[in-house]
């Protein structure tokens, strides 16, 4: 799709929303041009704002005034092209116009600056969000301010990521290694990890950094063995002050990496949260998406989880996945509500071009939209009766249907950290291959970002180069406390 802009500096916004109706289409976006070639997209500023979509027999053109500054002149040309590509499709996107990662922060930060009234209507009257999204946001923002308040200057949270996986889910464009390609690169990694985990607890320690959220991610940070997670978790727990810490999370993630020796391991280390994630129980959708693991598998792995006392466990699902119906969704959502999971959380497909599903030429397209539509819908009318409050949300590009990715806990359940790193409330210090270390200047509320190296046999033969980057943590508090 050709995205034409002239005199037009607002073409970012234009080419995500583009996306949004197009989002398996190549956007072009071309600022220099003597005509135009169908099928088109045209924006223009000047005196006032042009937009005219041109999609084989479909031709329409709307105008605008400008707006009394850049950024109402920004919406006015975005809602001309929202209008007319809903018109041409006959799609009214659930979050309208919206094409951010956190409608609930955007939310937030318009109630504060307007007022709570205001805000909600800017939502509905100018962004075009439809209410039972606002009354999601709405919800939402009302259940993590709580999480926030909690929050102090000082305060940061932990991020170790475990890059390694049993295979690569056909959906997933993580950074991540699967075990029989990498078993090598394990052990020397596990090493390494710990050395920058207690260098980075030694930086934290002399900036009097107080300690509010532990949480391993990756991969699947139970791909290494009992030892090896005995070992990095140990180490955190001797190098970083965790007096304040509310919340230690491990990702168990795929249960054909559960056993009880890892469990056992988790449990002495004073883990208190874990996820067990089977996306789907629908035995066709798992071998279709290259989970290694069974229904069965799934079921296992949590009931042992819960014999070995484990009392806040979270599990994963995702709506739209190829060859899982409306109906076999909602089987899976109602046995994770049978098994009393303290927290579900519930995910929209996001086809990533690094994807699998993407490379095959699978495609997103306006049934895929609906059926996700409707399993978002029972989702939230299920977890709402089922006593479970929706906590952070987010979004990505490219979700079926243009949803939405909803943490919903039971009242005390909640991630701390999911709540922190969404809302970017304070710093974030990532040990690991593809970590990223956001510090967070509590004063203008700006974030700056350290990037450790990508992958594992680049994170273990930079290590040293990598060491190197974590003095920028003690220069970047030394001129924000200076």
């Amino acid at each position: 799709m050709n995205l034409y802009v002239k005199n037009n500096p607002f073409w970012f916004e234009l080419e995500n929303l583009t996306r949004l109706y197009f989002p398996n289409e190549k956007i072009i976006v071309i600022r220099e041009f003597d005509s135009v070639e169908k099928p088109f997209i045209y924006a223009e500023v000047f005196d006032e704002i042009r937009v005219r979509v041109s999609i084989g027999g479909f031709d329409r053109e709307e105008t605008a005034a400008l707006g009394a500054d850049k950024n109402e002149t920004e919406l006015h040309a975005v809602q001309l092209l929202y209008r007319i590509l809903r018109d041409f499709s006959g799609i009214s996107q659930p979050w309208g116009l919206l094409t951010g990662v956190r409608p609930v922060k955007l939310l937030r930060n318009l109630s504060a600056e307007h007022g709570q009234e205001k805000a909600r209507q800017m939502f509905t009257d100018e962004f075009f969000v439809s209410r039972e999204k606002l009354r999601l946001a709405a919800l939402t923002e009302e259940n993590e301010a709580k999480i926030l308040s909690l929050s102090k200057p000082e305060s940061f949270s932990l991020y170790v990521g475990i890059p390694f996986c049993p295979s690569r889910c056909s959906y997933c464009s993580f950074v991540m290694a699967s075990v029989e390609r990498a078993k090598k690169l394990m052990e020397p990694y596990v090493r390494l990890l710990c050395r920058e985990l207690e260098e980075t607890a030694r930086i934290a320690r002399e900036l009097g950094l107080r300690l509010e959220s532990v949480y391993f991610g990756g991969g699947t940070p139970t791909t290494l063995n009992a030892e090896q997670l005995d070992t990095v978790i140990k180490t955190v727990r001797s190098s970083f002050d965790l007096s304040n810490c509310r919340e230690f999370t491990v990702e168990a993630g795929r249960p054909d990496t559960i056993d009880k020796e890892r469990l056992y391991s988790l449990k002495e280390n004073k883990v208190d949260r874990i996820s067990i994630n089977p996306q789907t129980l629908n035995p066709e959708t798992l071998a279709e998406i290259g989970r290694k693991h069974t229904v069965e598998d799934f079921y296992r792995a949590f009931e042992l989880a819960r014999s070995c006392g484990f009392d806040n466990i979270n599990t994963d699902l995702i709506a739209g996945l190829p060859g899982d119906s409306v109906e076999s969704f909602k089987h899976s959502l109602d046995e994770i509500l049978r098994l009393n999971a303290e927290s579900v959380t519930v995910h929209t497909l996001c086809v990533k071009r690094a994807a699998t599903l993407t490379t095959e030429g699978v495609t997103l397209n306006r049934e895929d939209a609906v059926r996700a539509r409707n399993m978002i819908n029972y989702a939230q009318d299920r977890l709402t009766l089922g006593e479970y409050l929706p906590y952070y949300l987010y979004r990505q590009t490219r979700m079926v249907g243009n949803l939405e990715n909803v943490g919903w806990a039971k009242k005390g359940c909640e991630s701390y950290y999911n709540v922190y790193v969404m809302d970017e409330t304070h710093t974030i210090l990532a040990c690991g291959s593809g970590g990223v270390s956001k510090l967070k200047n509590y004063k203008t509320g700006n974030l700056e970002r350290i990037f450790n190296f990508k992958y594992p046999y680049e994170y273990i033969d930079r290590f040293d180069e990598l060491i190197k980057r974590k003095q920028a943590i003690t220069r970047f508090y030394s001129q924000l406390l200076g």
